[in-house]
């Protein structure tokens, strides 16, 4: 024998508990000969005998002592692997794509409240530019939350959010009056193009001075002074103050944040979705 079979195991184990082979095969609920031959097909093969019969019934040999102690770790480790993959089975887990600025700031405060009441949901969630994730629903992600044109896309508007220049607090209006540099996203992102045609339309002359798929990148640069940059008045950093037309810059479209969910969403995805509904459909003040 080199391996041992834990159904011969739970056998050994049942007999050994009950003393008897008749008891045994009644806690198996399997016949008397049946768990005979069970412990026969043991004994023979690790080569020992493991009962002696006695007049109370059976005892353990040496060789059955020695046994039950591996017998019991060994089910009871296989007890607790069927356990673990069952346990990860009834596991939720739910996909989430958001923007940036979401994901730092309003989506941790959410999935922190929604941990406490739903503890079994596992929320994997990934940031970025959210063009393309809406198209990858049922795919890569479960849900999105992703922002669009104010009025436009489809998927359950959540709230709107204000685009707006913002820079350092120390940043001159005389340094406005020159070329502008601009800190802003990687082609794709609706800041970026709603920036460069505000600032095209109104002939300003700029320079894209920074380029960064991560908003603290951005933002890092533009709280230095080293640029201006284009955020949501609703998620404006505590480093950056919000400019506007009196500093001579162009006015910039609104966006609507919508929620998009997946078809035929599970009912763990479906809880966090009405979850982040409620959370982030709070009015946001544009001060």
């Amino acid at each position: 024998m080199t391996a041992l079979d834990p159904d011969l195991l739970k056998a050994f184990a049942a007999v050994a508990k009950h003393r008897s082979f008749t008891r045994a095969a009644a806690a198996l609920n399997r016949t008397q000969s049946a768990v005979s031959v069970q412990i026969r097909r043991l004994e023979q093969g690790l080569g020992a005998t493991l009962f002696r019969r006695t007049r109370a019934g059976v005892a353990l040999t040496a060789a059955g002592d020695e046994l039950l102690v591996y017998a019991r770790r060994l089910l009871d480790l296989n007890a607790e692997a069927i356990e673990a993959l069952r346990t990860r089975k009834r596991e939720a887990m739910v996909r989430l794509g958001v923007m940036d600025d979401y994901g730092t700031i309003l989506i941790p405060p959410l999935l922190a409240q929604f941990a406490k009441s739903h503890p079994e949901i596992r929320v994997e969630i990934e940031t970025g530019l959210t063009a393309t994730m809406p198209a990858q629903l049922g795919e890569a992600y479960d849900l999105v939350i992703a922002m669009h044109p104010a009025g436009r896309g489809d998927g359950e508007l959540l709230r709107r959010e204000q685009a707006v220049w913002a820079a350092a607090a120390s940043y001159s209006v005389e340094a406005l009056q020159d070329t502008l540099p601009v800190a802003l996203y990687p082609p794709g992102c609706l800041f970026r193009q709603w920036a460069t045609d505000a600032l095209d339309a109104a002939g300003r002359p700029w320079r894209l001075a920074f380029v960064s798929r991560t908003l603290t990148a951005v933002e890092a640069i533009a709280a230095q002074g080293l640029a201006i940059t284009v955020v949501k008045a609703g998620t404006l950093p505590p480093t950056l103050r919000i400019l506007s037309e009196r500093d001579g810059l162009p006015p910039l479209p609104a966006a609507d944040i919508r929620l998009h969910r997946a078809r035929n969403l599970s009912r763990p995805a479906a809880l966090l979705a009405d979850h982040l509904q409620r959370g982030i459909s709070e009015p946001v003040s544009l001060c």
